[in-house]
């Protein structure tokens, strides 16, 4: 049985009259005409007598009436339950790089939000796909990471698709590795060192108005000819851990989670490239009382690992 018909049925019979039901209904008469006309088909009964005066209700028609009148007060109970449901639920949502200091944030965050109607949604992505989240507005929040060299690309970028950014964290990488590795023989760790170890790496780096294979290039030293390229953070961290020739470039990675992992993290003499880590959000949207509470766990989180770490 179409519900939408049945609804169809009970203004006809509120109103006595097809054209005045039309009206409120805003549908055409015949429309109207034919869909109860079907409807009573389906049921194998008359629901109403048609006349010069109008439509009266048969019988059978009054009975079918007094249960749909209850059927659609219990759908109106539904929609309005979960429609006030929705309103009074709190929505928050992130896209971020893949970084223990964010993650580290992020679970604090979310025991800080209480008893209360909540959906959260995290993503760990590149920027790329953040800032197609963000400009779709899938996703509320973004945080892009990118060398400061490529500032004025991201800053073009995101002026001319009207979204603002705010510098969280400015950081050189250091360097992830087994507790097992062979590098800690090395008093120093330089550049040179690296060479025949495999570089765990990401392959989906992306900066605005550059090809693909140019920050290719510059981002990954021509120096390494071992790589093995892992997009999802907990199996690069895996990775790390169980094969102690294996290293990665990372914002400093928190004690509980180099603890978890059994890695250790160590400063590159020589390295000295600089990266940003930037909040992002659509021009048009206002941060909530939820945006406001994460970025405060994560300016701490920052302060924390990234500014303690001791560069």
């Amino acid at each position: 049985m179409n519900y939408i018909y049945m609804r169809y049925a009970v203004e006809v019979a509120n109103s006595g009259s097809i054209n005045k039901a039309a009206e409120i209904l805003h549908t055409a008469q015949p429309n109207l005409s034919r869909a109860i006309k079907e409807l009573e088909m389906d049921l194998g009964m008359e629901i109403f007598k048609r006349s010069a005066k109008g439509m009266t209700l048969t019988p059978e028609g009054e009975e079918f009436v007094r249960y749909a009148k209850r059927i659609i007060e219990q759908m109106n109970d539904v929609e309005r339950m979960f429609k006030d449901r929705k309103e009074h639920t709190l929505r928050f949502s992130l896209c971020a790089p893949r970084a223990s200091y964010i993650s580290t944030a992020f679970v604090k965050f979310t025991k800080r939000i209480g008893d209360v109607s909540a959906e959260i949604f995290y993503k760990e992505t590149n920027s790329s796909q953040t800032l197609k989240n963000i400009l779709s507005q899938d996703y509320n929040l973004g945080i892009i990471r990118y060398a400061a060299n490529y500032d004025k690309y991201y800053k073009e970028f995101l002026s001319e698709k009207r979204l603002r950014c705010e510098l969280i964290s400015e950081f050189t990488y250091v360097l992830a590795m087994s507790q097992n590795s062979p590098l800690l023989k090395y008093p120093e760790i330089r550049m040179e060192h690296l060479k025949n170890y495999f570089e765990i790496a990401h392959s989906d780096l992306y900066v605005p108005s550059l090809p693909s294979d140019v920050v290719m290039h510059d981002e990954l030293s021509s120096e390494i000819k071992r790589r093995i390229f892992v997009f999802e953070r907990g199996s690069q961290l895996e990775a790390l851990a169980e094969n102690p020739d294996t290293f990665m470039w990372v914002s400093p990675i928190s004690d509980a989670t180099l603890d978890r992992y059994g890695l250790v993290q160590r400063k590159c003499s020589g390295n000295t490239k600089l990266y940003k880590d930037m909040l992002i959000y659509r021009s048009d949207y206002h941060l909530t009382k939820l945006d406001s509470a994460f970025v405060t766990e994560l300016c701490d989180s920052k302060r924390k690992y990234i500014d303690g770490f001791g560069y």
